[in-house]
């Protein structure tokens, strides 16, 4: 039989499963229906039939067809504000890609800082730090832009796959792999799916994760992880090659060839160091940060640095918007159906007894190494998010801390393997490691940001007074 067809017919028949199943005591007919259309919409992610997308577009619609919610409801998620804030986002990094801001940075700061291996990983994952804001399609950071020039540095220095993949390129890549990981945690517009799950912490726990408050909580734990991750792989992954004054001429060459700053890179600078500026100061101007990226968007039309073309071909912000539109309805109405708290309720009861905090680390470590069964960051958050989070505060753990700590995990899970989120395939693929080695240091890697996002992040977020 087709593998699609078989991949396709597997969340149809365990969605008509619990459909027919007796609803349980307590849930009524709609939450229970409601539920096993998400569970086939969640399984179709994993396995993926057809695009997540098209998937999406099927759900919502069938959930309006059979009366489980009305079509208004269905397509509620359409008109959240946040999506429209990571739509437009993502059109801000066609301002980076198109203009070329993106790599001018990036072999900027190679020509300052780029002497050695070290150094050079410190650098690549400054670059990405300095672009995630404005990026939140982490594959588009990752791949289209720092996966380049990573690429170009290993070769330079006669690194190449197989043969001699350890004199440079391999420490580069996993550098710049793990890197990414962290910083896709570190801004609400970092990763696609952060917009969800500050969708779901608001809709299930009633947290509002507002940009600033994502960027503050994360800044501390953020930066401790971009100091130590590249310093922990330089010393249990050495590279051969520890000098490296030939990035410096590769990136001079590179600024060379690109000239003096164009028009469109002005514009796009400015606009990006101006919503960077009103994100970070909305408290005072009252300015939703929504409306602040559309406004970026807008000037960026208005003045050309991109073109409504542009806009319209860049495929990735249409399929986000589909289905983190679909999802947010579902999930949405999940919650007001009563199906979350529900389960929250009856798994809570099931660890009464146990303190707060050993049922909150038990759901946090579980979340985390759960994505081994997941290749798509966002399937994770969809299937697990809203039902663990509640569960933990449930068990009386703190809303903030929940919310924070379970969304942080939701991008950091993603070091664990060569298939967990968009840019592992791109990195891996590059032939520099190999899949025990990526494990491996993956594993490592997951332990030590755990500790220092849960642990140390748990006590700067005392310190802010959030729990």
């Amino acid at each position: 039989m087709n593998n699609k067809l078989v991949r396709g017919l597997i969340p149809i028949l365990v969605g008509m499963l619990i459909w027919f199943m007796p609803v349980p005591m307590g849930l009524k007919a709609p939450a229970w229906h409601l539920f096993a259309i998400f569970v086939a919409t969640i399984l179709g992610f994993i396995l993926q039939p057809l695009p997540i997308g098209a998937l999406a577009f099927i759900s919502v619609t069938f959930t309006a067809l059979v009366g489980v919610l009305k079509p208004a409801d269905a397509l509620a998620g359409f008109s959240n504000s946040i999506i429209w804030l990571i739509v437009s986002a993502f059109i801000f990094a066609i301002g980076f890609v198109k203009t070329g801001l993106g790599l001018r940075i990036a072999y900027t700061l190679i020509r300052a800082f780029g002497d050695s291996t070290l150094k050079l990983g410190y650098t690549i994952v400054l670059s990405d730090l300095i672009l995630s804001p404005a990026t939140p399609s982490n594959t588009a950071r990752a791949g289209g832009v720092i996966f380049p020039i990573v690429r170009s540095l290993a070769t330079a220095f006669g690194s190449e796959p197989e043969t001699s993949s350890r004199k440079i390129g391999a420490y580069l890549m996993q550098t710049a792999y793990q890197g990414n990981t962290i910083t896709s945690a570190m801004f609400l517009t970092s990763m696609a799916g952060n917009a969800l799950v500050a969708l779901l912490a608001e809709k299930t726990l009633n947290v509002n994760l507002t940009w600033g408050l994502w960027a503050l909580a994360a800044i501390v734990p953020g930066l401790i992880s971009l100091i130590v991750i590249p310093y922990l792989l330089y010393k249990i992954y050495p590279p051969e090659i520890k000098k490296t004054p030939e990035a410096k001429e590769l990136a001079v060459r590179e600024l060379a060839k690109m000239g003096s700053m164009s028009y469109g890179e002005k514009v796009v600078a400015f606009v990006f160091i101006s919503a960077l500026i009103l994100w970070g100061t909305s408290q005072f101007t009252k300015i939703d940060a929504t409306i602040v990226a559309m406004l970026g968007v807008a000037v960026m039309l208005m003045f050309k640095a991109i073109e409504w073309k542009d806009i319209l071909a860049e495929k990735g912000t249409w399929d986000t918007l589909v289905w983190m539109g679909a999802l947010v309805a579902l999930a949405d109405n999940l919650s007001k159906l009563g199906f979350i708290p529900w389960f929250a309720k009856t798994v809570g009861a099931s660890i009464a007894g146990i303190p707060w905090i050993w049922a909150f680390l038990i759901l946090i470590v579980v979340y985390m190494y759960a994505h081994y069964g997941f290749a798509s960051l966002t399937a994770h958050i969809t299937a697990m998010y809203a039902a663990f989070a509640s569960v933990a505060v449930t068990a009386g753990a703190p809303a903030y801390l929940v919310a924070l700590s379970f969304a942080f995990m939701s991008n950091l899970c993603m070091s664990l393997t060569h298939y967990a989120a968009g840019p592992s395939p791109i990195y891996f693929g590059a032939g520099y490691v190999d899949q025990g080695t990526w494990w491996k240091l993956g594993f490592i890697s997951s332990i030590v940001n755990l500790i220092i996002w849960v642990g140390l992040g748990s006590m700067w977020w005392k310190v802010l007074g959030l729990w």
